[in-house]
Formats: C-alpha cells, structure tokens, sequence
C-alpha cells in the first residue's frame, strides 16, 4: 500500500530527541527515496524552542491529506499523537526514544526499516478505542475518549464503586479504584493492577479493580458492545479522579456515573516489523538478567 503522493508527517516529542536530530534523520532516509515531510514538534510549540531550519506544519491544512505519522519519543507520545489526531484516521508509526515504549514500532537502531515506509511496504493494525461519559445528577459533564485506558482512582484513600455491564452488576467493592482498558491498554496499567494481556488488535473491554479489599474482585474480559458503567459510592466518600489516558485528572465524587463503551473512532497502527505480539511482551515486559 501507500500513496507517493501523499506526504508522511513527522512528529517529534521534542524533550526525547534532542534537537530533533533522529527526525532530520529520517527525513534525510525518506527524502532519499523520494518522499517528502513535513515536521510537527510536539512541544515545539510551548515547552522547547523549534531548533533553526525547522518549519512545523500546520495540521489542519495537512492531516486530511498525510499519509501516516511517524512520532519520535514514549508511549505517551504515541497516546497524545492518537488523541489529537483520532478524527483523521491517519496510521502512526512510532519510533521509541523513551521508556518500554510498547506502542512503539521501531527501535532507534530500526531506522533501516524506513525505507520500507517509503515503498508502501507495510500493513496496518486497528486498534478499538473508547468512549468515556461522566455523568453527575443525570448530565454529562465531561466527555473524552481513550486508546490506552480509563482510571477511575482515589487519592491517596479507597474508594467505593460498582462496576455494571449494561446496568447489570459485576462487582462492586471498596478500594483504589479501577482501569477499564482497550487490548491496547490491557498493557499498562491494567497489567500492573492484575489484568490479563490480550492482543492488541482484538475487540474487547476489560475491567480491572485496583487493590480491591476483597477477594472477589477479580478482571473480567468483555465483548465490545458492552456498556460499562462505575457508579461512586457513598461508604467512602474520598476525594476521588478519572485520568483518560494519563491526562488531565477530572475530580469525580460519590454520586458521579462513568460510562464507557467501544468508541466509533479507530487508531491504526503502521507495521512494518516482523516482530510477532508475543515477542514484543517477552522483550518489552520480561525479566531482565
């Protein structure tokens, strides 16, 4: 697939590559082949001076029309690159100068790979997204939407909530809270609360309590239709947030309803590796020796 015609958006975290100097690398391998960029800096903006030779594009004018991005820096680069983007549709392809970086396609020492994406040599994962509506005395008030997670969660004190699927309840208990996560998130925070990694590309809701006080909480796998809701309780009325993909903290309180539910939008992920899921667990989640 790809289209010559079209050109690749590079979106760099500009705090992880230091004067954006992977980026003009890879334009410099892309140029070669024939293709022209456009060069996005994520912080360039606010936080980090736009180095000299750079002109950032204007995303209005040229998401519509980009074939993919390309995004330099963590997962949550990644995860800031799909929110802002989601409307659009356009594939990303990451290259990890962070942490894990999980989402990431490609490793730095990959870059040799990038002239596949030049040829159209690669193929595109798509990934469910959610939904997420607050609710408080019967009106919405916040709404958002997630690749990664929801995390509804104290702070600093247990909490008490009551996990519905379609109005039916799936358990309730006291405790931190609770990650409702994509395949995607089922990664991240989901795991390091207990939940179980399910394959990114497939379709499901899991629902994970985080240090529930009891036994009985357990993760539940659902099936994408699903309508999850967590209502806040009254038995500990404890100053309480919802984080969206690690964003901004909205404060919730007893009362409060959060539903959740498979989104309409889609993230589509560049592949272009032959490295298998299950590699990619050992390598990024396994122990190290």
């Amino acid at each position: 697939m790809g289209n010559n015609q079209k050109k690749i958006i590079l979106w760099p975290n500009a705090e992880r590559d230091i004067g954006l100097a992977m980026t003009r690398k890879v334009k410099g391998i892309l140029a070669n082949c024939g293709r022209s960029t456009l060069i996005y800096p994520v912080l360039g903006n606010d936080l980090t001076p736009i180095p000299e030779g750079i002109e950032p594009a204007t995303l209005e004018d040229e998401l519509p029309l980009a074939e993919m991005i390309i995004t330099f820096g963590g997962d949550g680069t990644i995860l800031h690159t799909a929110r802002a983007t989601a409307d659009f549709g356009v594939p990303l392809l990451g290259i990890n100068m962070g942490g894990k970086g999980f989402l990431a396609e490609l490793e730095v020492q990959d870059l040799d790979l990038i002239e596949s994406v030049a040829s159209g040599g690669y193929m595109l994962d798509r990934r469910m997204m959610l939904d997420i509506e607050l609710m408080r005395d019967g009106k919405t008030i916040h709404r958002d939407f997630a690749l990664n997670d929801a995390v509804v969660s104290g702070v600093n004190k247990v909490i008490d909530l009551t996990l519905f699927g379609d109005g039916q309840k799936i358990t309730q208990f006291s405790g931190n809270g609770a990650v409702i996560s994509t395949p995607t998130g089922s990664t991240a925070y989901s795991m390091a609360a207990g939940g179980p990694i399910v394959e990114p590309v497939a379709h499901n809701i899991i629902v994970t309590p985080i240090c529930a006080h009891v036994l009985e909480a357990k993760s539940f796998v659902l099936v994408p239709e699903r309508r999850v809701s967590v209502e806040i309780g009254y038995k500990k009325s404890n100053p309480a947030y919802m984080s969206v993909d690690g964003c901004d903290f909205v404060p919730i309180q007893s009362g409060d309803v959060i539903n959740i539910r498979k989104s309409e939008k889609y993230t589509y992920f560049v592949r272009i590796s032959s490295k298998s899921f299950y590699n990619m667990v050992s390598e990024k989640l396994g122990e190290r020796t």
